[in-house]
């Protein structure tokens, strides 16, 4: 059992909400679901969605989430690492939706490894085992890197020979197994939504946020680097428009990767400086060139490893991810997953705004509830 498993496996959840009333896509009928990290920011969003469109879902977490009971869906607690939580977890299920990982720029790569590469696979046995017909697998565009500009890139881009990213690497290798498992048995499907953001994120833009208000924030580069950003809608459809094109192990979609992104690049830096002036927070204009950033990476990578605790400030990976361009072709995607973004990057950004504030002025939105 993992040493991040409580041991038990919630069988008084409370009984899901009933179905409401909006037809399904898929066979007509509601599908019965499993959600793998349906807690977190992503997944939270996914299990919304499917539920509002009248599935059975249950959520497969290390811990009891509220919120997705509070949605009508059925809370499991479970490492996705314990073999006979998982099987118990997909009895009578028809689609997975794996969308639970251990992420970061930095830790141990075995620590990453557990869950990234043998938790998928153990996933993977069980459905096949338990009958599963869908398989829908969360990944990154970081599979692929950042050691040189993408502009445009389509799924036939190479895996990275190098990953500077013990998250990235493991990633890789899961997303292998999940394509490769694509038989007449089990249809599989990979998603590399990239930078997802919204209100509820818990990382990306709170760390941003915080370095700017603390004036610890760089730009790292010439500042012109273009980049894909993903609302949180948005990533969350792409992933119910994957489940309504994998019909069978031999439908177009099949057994392959896609990116997914609004579909609208950005200059990275004029984005968050916009973002940050909305905020009302001081703007970024200190320049590190990228050999300089990437330099200072190798150091703290190496100090890191002592260890001192915690994350480095920079590392190589996030060195040439702030630096250099990653955006991504959506026509893969939208030919045959009939993927195309609900929420525009003007509403996604007004969102992310009028959510940002009581982030970024905690004291200023307290007192004025207080008012």
């Amino acid at each position: 059992m993992s040493p991040y498993d409580d041991g038990t496996f919630a069988k008084n959840c409370p009984p899901a909400r009933p179905p409401v009333a909006t037809p399904c896509p898929i066979g007509g009928s509601p599908v019965n679901v499993l959600v793998t990290g349906g807690g977190g920011f992503l997944g939270r969003r996914i299990v919304q969605l499917l539920r509002a469109r009248g599935d059975q879902v249950r959520v497969l977490s290390r811990r009891r989430h509220p919120e997705v009971e509070a949605a009508g869906a059925f809370s499991l607690t479970g490492d996705i690492r314990d073999y006979d939580a998982v099987r118990q977890a997909m009895r009578g299920v028809d689609t997975v939706f794996h969308v639970a990982a251990k992420v970061g720029t930095w830790g141990n790569p075995g620590d990453f490894r557990s869950v990234n590469v043998e938790g998928t696979r153990l996933l993977l046995d069980a459905a096949r085992k338990t009958g599963v017909g869908r398989f829908i697998y969360t990944s990154t565009p970081s599979v692929v890197g950042y050691a040189k500009d993408v502009d445009n890139g389509g799924p036939e881009l190479p895996y990275a020979r190098i990953h500077e990213s013990p998250y990235a690497a493991s990633k890789a290798e899961g997303e292998r197994l999940v394509l490769e498992a694509n038989d007449g048995g089990i249809a599989t499907i990979a998603l590399r939504p990239h930078l997802v953001i919204g209100p509820g994120d818990a990382a990306l833009l709170p760390r941003l946020i915080d370095r700017a208000r603390k004036r610890r924030l760089r730009i790292v580069g010439n500042g012109l680097n273009k980049v894909d950003l993903t609302f949180v809608d948005n990533a969350a459809w792409a992933h119910l428009d994957a489940e309504a094109a994998l019909a069978t192990a031999s439908s177009a979609c099949a057994g392959r990767p896609y990116f997914i992104s609004n579909g609208e690049p950005v200059v990275l830096w004029s984005w968050i400086n916009a973002l940050l002036r909305d905020l009302d927070l001081p703007e970024v204009r200190t320049r590190v060139p990228l050999g300089i950033a990437r330099g200072v990476g190798v150091v703290a990578e190496a100090l890191w490893k002592l260890p001192l605790g915690g994350e480095p400030p920079i590392t190589r990976f996030l060195a040439s991810a702030l630096a250099r361009n990653h955006w991504y072709d959506m026509s893969p995607a939208a030919r045959d997953l009939g993927y195309t973004p609900r929420v525009g990057m003007d509403e996604a950004r007004r969102s992310i705004v009028t959510w940002a504030k009581k982030i970024a002025h905690p004291r200023s939105m307290a007192s004025a509830t207080a008012r």
